[in-house]
Parts: C-alpha cells; structure tokens; sequence
C-alpha cells in the first residue's frame, strides 16, 4: 500500500512514493533534470507553462512506478505541495487561457500598494492578516486592468496545485489556506473575502469551492489513469503551498513550533495559535494546514532573500579559491563567536519585507585591518543570516508566539555547524535536523486525509531525526552580544 506525493516547483516538479506501512519513502524522482524554464516578457515579470508542470508530473510519476515496481492500485491516496501564490486563468473546460503568473513575478505591487492605500491599512490586516501585496489576487486583477479579453474568458482562477489536482481530477476546488495565501480570504467572516474581490472587480464565482485540506478532493479520472499509469478512482486527499507543507513535513502543526529552510532564500515559518498580524506587516500570515476557525493555526512566515546568494558570495569572493562549503565552514569556526566585533548584514538581494520592504544593500561593519581575516568574513556573513532570522523571529514573538523549536532539513546552510549553533544560541530554541522533503510530506499528508493514518502523530511517527542541537549554555552571552552589536548596525 503506497501514497503518492507530488511537489509543484518552479524550478521542477517532484514524486515520491511513500509505504504507508512503513511511512519510508520508496521512489522519488523529479522533472525536469536542468531547471525548469522561466518566461520573463518584461523586468519584473516571471511566467510558467502549466502544461509543462503536467509534463514534468508525467515523467516523474513513471520514473517512481519503475522504480518501485508498484502498480497504480497499489497506490491509495496522493498529496499535492506547490509554489505559492501563483495564478492560473482557466476556462470552462479547464484549460489555461495564458501561462501562469507564479510566485516571483512582481507585476503587481503597485496595484497591492494601491488597494492597501485605499481600503485601509487597519481594514486589510485585520481581515486578510496581511498587504494585499502582490499576491495572487493583486495578479488577477492586473490581468482584468491589462488583458480584459482574457479576463472575460475566465471561468475559475486557481493556484499551481490546484491546477494539478483539476488535471487528476477534472474537479475545480481550492482551499482555505490556499485562498488566504492569494489574499482571497477573510479570517474576521470566516469566508472568502468579498470587500478585496469587490474592490479589484472580480466575481466571486471565479473562484473555485473550497475543499478541505485534509480529506476527499477528487478521484483520479479514467483518462488520467490511462496517460499516467494510475488507477481510476484514486482519491486526492491534500494540497497545500510549498511553506506549510514544508512546516508539515517536518512535523510542524502546533503553536511554538517553527520550520525553518536556509537555500536559495532564508525562510522561518512559525505556527501560532490565535488569528493575529504584526501591524507593520513585516511578516506574511496564512492559514496552516490545520487551521480552523474554532482552533487557529496561522503560519507566520519570514523570508530573507539574501540568505544563500550571501553564503555562495562569500564562498566565491571571501574564500581561498575554488574552495567547498564545507571547508569554508571548517576556516569559518576559526574564528571566535562574535567575529571580534565585524558585523554583516545580508540584505543585497532586493527589498526586504522584514526591513519594510526597503531596499537597503548588504554591508559589512566594524572591520578593522589589523584583526581580521577570511575567516572572520566569512563567520561574520553567517551569523548575520541568522541574525536577520532571528530579527524575523522577535516579530513573531511580539504576535504572541512562543518559540520553542525549530525544525528544518539537513541541508543548505544547516549543514554548517556555525549556522545553526548560532541559530540555537540566540534564539534559545532547540534545533532539530530532520530527514524529509516536500514530496515526501505530501505523500504522508494524503495518508492522513484518506483516513489510513488517524492524525498527524502517526503519520509522522517514523520522521527521522537526524540531529539535535541544543544552545550551548556557556556560549549564549557571547551569541547575544553579538546580535546586540548587530541590531546597532541595522540600517
């Protein structure tokens, strides 16, 4: 008995295939093997073909049944993780009507900018937690004020996942967390929120129902078994954006709790227990997988955009030559905790949302000539990344969330042990390094919501733990003393 993942990137498209028994993963594969293409028509704009999304999903879910030798009937629920916050028009038969509209195009943040001005800043966080931003519904409504000949051939807007469960399915729905994400939700009425739709002029039959994230969405169509190698009937039993699947993969549910990932860009994704938003709105807030109106569960997200592109900077311009990440960590520790004193702040990959979205340039303080060295750089480059996470973090806490702690992948820059002492030393939390990916979470998610597993406690009761890693008592004082001098320095 198996469950079937899918994880919905933009830079490709994963399957796994999970034993429900056993909860390990068996297959996995991904699609396709050079990153996946990005249109950009203008500066600013980033676009997919949702038809290569089903391409990639084709290829990879052949890859895993080859693999495992597993046929489609053995295969009883299947798990949907995808990029957030994208855009995808369809008409009445399904179709896309253009290409997707995903996560990193920036078309719309004047008209977010502008709707926030103009319904209110204390009406917009108090009932969708957040900026209307440039977010899904600040995308749809650039396609009504730029293409209105599409516009008026949409019949149901939909984010990538639920593009992909359409396309198993041939049922249009979304959810909950899935319209808080677009900005398209009202956590004051508990329904989709019509003041933002009445606003940018879009009919809230665009919309499609909403299903539960946990539970029956559709089943697998007789065509769709056909192309893909499936059985017919096959229920979809969860969906869910790429950050809560990834706090969900790694066991993330209950209030305090905190994923955290550390690639490309530097996420902390913290659950807390009642509806709240900062009111500066430096953090994002959406609906957790299991939130419910009679039991909260927001995600608070904090991203960091300058997080890897530091990490790989400092490793071409700071390190000896053609030097690896790990022996770059290895010269790093060399270096005292605090770095004697030089500072870096990791903000030069564009605005930062926790900075108020200002734009304001990484930069390096406190140098002095006669001290310090490559490795004081490059120790000073990854405390000020956790520095800026743990920045994040204190906005958390002013929303009322406890952080006790904090779980990521053994990956990225939580393969460095300054890292994530780091991290541990001045938050306080302890740090557990987990042995999961998207895919995998999706899998074990859809054995929840087909019933085979009874909660989250025994879907996740063989998540390996690879490592713990506990603040160093003695080395606190030292960590704080020098995030205190960092906060000094921040622009």
């Amino acid at each position: 008995m198996y469950l079937l993942g899918y994880d919905i990137g933009s830079s490709s498209v994963k399957a796994s295939l999970v034993d429900a028994n056993s909860g390990q993963c068996v297959a996995s594969a991904f699609y396709p093997k050079s990153e996946a293409p990005i249109r950009a028509h203008h500066a600013g704009w980033a676009e997919q073909d949702p038809e290569a999304w089903w391409r990639y999903l084709a290829l990879a879910t052949a890859d895993v049944l080859d693999q495992s030798g597993a046929g489609g009937d053995d295969i009883k629920a299947i798990g949907i993780s995808y990029q957030m916050h994208g855009l995808v028009c369809v008409d009445s038969d399904l179709r896309p009507l253009r290409d997707a509209i995903i996560w990193c195009d920036s078309r719309a943040v004047a008209i977010g900018q502008r709707a926030f001005g103009e319904l209110g800043s204390e009406r917009c966080l108090a009932h969708l937690l957040n900026s209307p931003g440039n977010f899904t519904a600040s995308k749809l409504a650039w396609v009504r004020e730029n293409e209105p000949e599409t516009f008026a051939r949409i019949h149901k807007i939909m984010l990538p996942g639920d593009y992909i469960a359409a396309r198993l399915t041939g049922t249009a729905a979304t959810t909950v967390a899935g319209l808080s994400e677009g900005m398209m939700w009202d956590f004051a009425e508990n329904r989709p929120a019509q003041f933002l739709l009445d606003y940018y002029g879009i009919p809230s039959d665009m919309l499609a129902p909403v299903a539960p994230t946990f539970g029956v969405q559709g089943e697998v169509t007789a065509a769709v078994a056909a192309e893909l190698g499936l059985h017919a009937g096959t229920p979809v039993t969860y969906r869910a954006g790429d950050q809560p699947n990834n706090a969900l993969s790694l066991d993330v549910f209950e209030p305090g709790e905190v994923a955290a990932t550390a690639g490309t860009s530097g996420v902390v994704y913290g659950v807390l227990g009642a509806v709240a938003y900062d009111p500066q709105s430096r953090v994002n807030t959406f609906a957790h997988v299991n939130h419910t109106a009679a039991a909260p569960r927001l995600g608070v997200l904090l991203c960091v955009n300058g997080t890897g592109i530091l990490n790989s900077w400092a490793r071409r311009n700071m390190a000896p030559e053609r030097i690896g990440y790990d022996e770059m960590n290895d010269l790093a520790a060399t270096a005292p905790i605090g770095a004697e004193g030089l500072s870096v702040m990791p903000f030069g990959n564009g605005a930062e949302r926790v900075l108020g979205d200002k734009e304001v340039g990484a930069s390096i303080h406190g140098i002095n000539f006669n001290v310090h060295t490559q490795a004081h750089l490059l120790r000073a480059a990854q405390e000020g990344i956790v520095f800026s996470f743990a920045y994040g973090m204190e906005v958390m806490k002013q929303m009322g969330m406890a952080l006790t702690t904090i779980r990521a992948g053994r990956a990225n820059m939580f393969l460095s042990p300054i890292f994530r002492n780091t991290l541990a030393g001045v938050t306080g939390a302890t740090i557990e390094l987990c042995d999961t990916d998207g895919s995998v979470g999706a899998a074990r998610a859809a054995g929840i919501g087909a019933g085979i597993y009874a909660d989250h406690h025994e879907a996740f009761a063989s998540l390996r733990r690879l490592q713990v890693v506990e603040p160093v008592a003695s080395d606190v004082a030292a960590y704080r003393e020098a995030y205190e001098r960092w906060l000094t320095r921040l622009p």
